[in-house]
């Protein structure tokens, strides 16, 4: 069972993933928001239901699942839409976090919640003990980003934008890693912090 939860975040293309791996790699469970997101509106889910009963059958694909593409559009510059969805879906995953990291065996756990910015932060989620954020200076996630999906720098702009600015998200941390060296200079920062959590985690027991 861990009691020591912290919450990973960061930008699009700011290596979040790389980041979770390595800390798995020294035995560490990572909850991951977007498996939870989806496992929240599975087909059969309670979940789901309660989308259908808001939006209509239409939201739905062939196989019985979320048509995402639908629902996309549906919500896409529609706030009471998307606050309608994500009244639905959020509480959910944040339960679906919380059980899997107190479940976890080991010193602590990580919760890996791409949007923990524009979520609400510690307020939405205040059994985190710690925020790491994953950041990276915007040139480099503007090239990464672009890189990454196969997109023009137009493109790109736009969905960092569209997303918490870096300054809000620092606001948050308690931990900072700068990400835009190489793989082994990453490896430093999070076997030094992993040390630092299992000391945490140990004192809070």
């Amino acid at each position: 069972m861990s009691d020591y939860i912290i919450g990973v975040t960061g930008g699009v293309a700011s290596g979040k993933s790389v980041v979770t791996d390595r800390f798995e790699a020294f035995g560490i469970v990572v909850a991951d928001a977007d498996v939870a997101a989806r496992e929240a509106v599975a087909p059969g889910s309670a979940g789901l239901a309660a989308v259908v009963e808001i939006f209509g059958a239409s939201v739905l694909a062939a196989d019985g699942g979320l048509d995402r593409a639908a629902m996309r559009q549906r919500v896409f510059g529609n706030e009471v839409a998307r606050q309608q969805l994500e009244s639905i879906i959020h509480p959910l995953v944040r339960a679906q976090l919380r059980r899997e990291c107190e479940s976890a065996a080991g010193a602590y756990a990580l919760a890996a919640i791409p949007l923990l910015a524009e979520g609400g932060g510690r307020v939405a989620y205040p059994w985190l003990q710690r925020i790491l954020v994953v950041d990276v200076p915007l040139e480099v996630q503007h090239s990464r980003l672009m890189l990454r999906d196969g997109i023009d720098a137009d493109l790109a702009a736009r969905m960092i934008a569209a997303q918490a600015s870096r300054e809000q998200r620092l606001a948050i941390a308690d931990d900072v890693i700068i990400n835009d060296g190489g793989i082994d200079e990453l490896q430093g920062h999070v076997a030094q912090l992993d040390r630092r959590y299992r000391m945490l985690a140990e004192q809070l027991a």
